[in-house]
């Protein structure tokens, strides 16, 4: 709530200061009555109704503009110098160099803060010897007043510059936490552009080897059969010199000793599972059908992702369950284990979500990832079902 409170001062900050000038200026005008028939004791100067209020206008004016609080003090502080030489006895306005003091304790530096608290000790020694007998227990009772408002003013300065330091450490961590989440996108989307073209390019091959081929076999048809196949060898070669071309801007700066064998697809997955290092069972229910290579790859890393999570979170005697249903509409991927689920470590560097997300969003699907009612962790990914062209 307070939290509200003080975003909603920030945002309408002359409106914040007139709400709170609003009950000292009412209770100075509930009082004027009582000033108008009473005359000052002492033998002080009495300034009437009219002057009365203009004195307390004077007084409470400066308040509208505490972000300046420096300033506002010290013009409160001259029209309060004024009135002890002009001999009017105080006024309740002159509360408001109190308001003006907890300002400039909770705005200010430390050394301004000093220098306030000590004219305000000031003014109540020289209002004490000038209207009342001045004694210790009455200074004593004034600057115990003084005091705690002062420091509550520091206080609250200590406490705002401290909730200013935890937003700005939050804004921080959250900046640096979105630049890692990009730059494991950017890489992920990197790795998986390196393997689809491995995938494609091995097709575009395919084709171009096929087409060279019957090109020269087909030397009994007619001419025009022919050129028709060297087109299709030409156009074939031109699409995979231009794939790699632009592929080869995202490997720019690679290691020269890349890998570049065949990617795993769905008939790994029995030994990636047997090889896991956690005790893994594979439950296939359907029959996978030609799926693309693309998707293949998509549902092996998810698998390879998930069991890799389970052996560094999921605690000793873990086990895992790898589940892949081709049946419905949607290939259903479902890795679940029974380690510590909720009660794991955070990692620093997790993310492997965020691939997986990449992957399955390649081809429209959607992944979850989190701690199971009943302990364990579930990794839960849908991939529409795709056919190899």
């Amino acid at each position: 709530m307070f939290g509200r409170v003080r975003t909603w001062s920030r945002r309408h900050e002359k409106l914040a200061s007139v709400l709170r000038v609003a009950p000292l200026a009412a209770l100075c005008g509930l009082l004027a009555v009582p000033y108008a028939v009473n005359l000052p004791p002492g033998g002080g100067v009495y300034l009437g109704v009219a002057g009365y209020l203009g004195l307390s206008a004077v007084l409470l004016a400066p308040l509208l503009w505490l972000e300046r609080p420096i300033p506002s003090f010290a013009l409160i502080a001259l029209v309060c110098f004024g009135q002890w030489l002009a001999g009017v006895n105080p006024l309740p306005a002159n509360l408001s160099v109190l308001v003006a003091l907890w300002a400039v304790a909770y705005r200010c530096s430390f050394r301004w803060a000093l220098a306030a608290g000590l004219v305000a000790e000031l003014g109540i020694f020289m209002a004490l010897v000038t209207w009342q007998p001045p004694t210790f227990g009455t200074f004593f009772s004034g600057s115990i007043f003084v005091v705690t408002i002062w420091l509550f003013g520091l206080y609250a300065s200590t406490r705002r510059r401290y909730l200013e330091g935890l937003e700005e450490r939050a804004e921080r961590a959250e900046r640096e936490r979105d630049q890692q989440a990009r730059m494991a996108a950017t890489a992920e989307r990197a790795r998986i552009a390196r393997e689809l073209h491995d995938v494609v390019a091995h097709n575009v091959s395919v084709m171009v080897v096929q087409a060279d081929g019957a090109g020269y076999a087909l030397d009994s048809d007619p001419e025009q059969a022919r050129q028709a196949v060297r087109t299709i060898s030409k156009t074939g070669r031109a699409a995979l010199a231009e794939m790699r071309r632009l592929v080869g801007v995202l490997r720019d700066g690679e290691h020269p000793d890349t890998d570049y064998t065949p990617q795993p697809g769905l008939d790994q997955l029995e030994e990636l599972v047997r090889g896991a290092g956690v005790p893994a069972r594979l439950a296939v229910a359907g029959a996978p059908g030609e799926l693309p290579e693309g998707q293949q790859l998509a549902v092996y890393r998810i698998v390879q992702e998930a069991l890799t999570n389970a052996l560094k979170h999921g605690g000793p005697d873990v086990r895992a369950l790898v589940e892949i249903d081709y049946r419905g509409p949607e290939l259903v991927v479902r890795v679940t284990d029974d380690g510590r689920g909720a009660g794991a470590p955070r990692g620093h560097d997790g993310h492997g979500l965020i691939g997986m997300r990449e992957r399955v969003g390649m081809y429209g699907g959607a992944v979850s990832a989190g701690p199971r009612p009943g302990g364990g962790f579930e990794v839960l990914a849908r991939l529409p079902m795709a056919r190899a062209a």
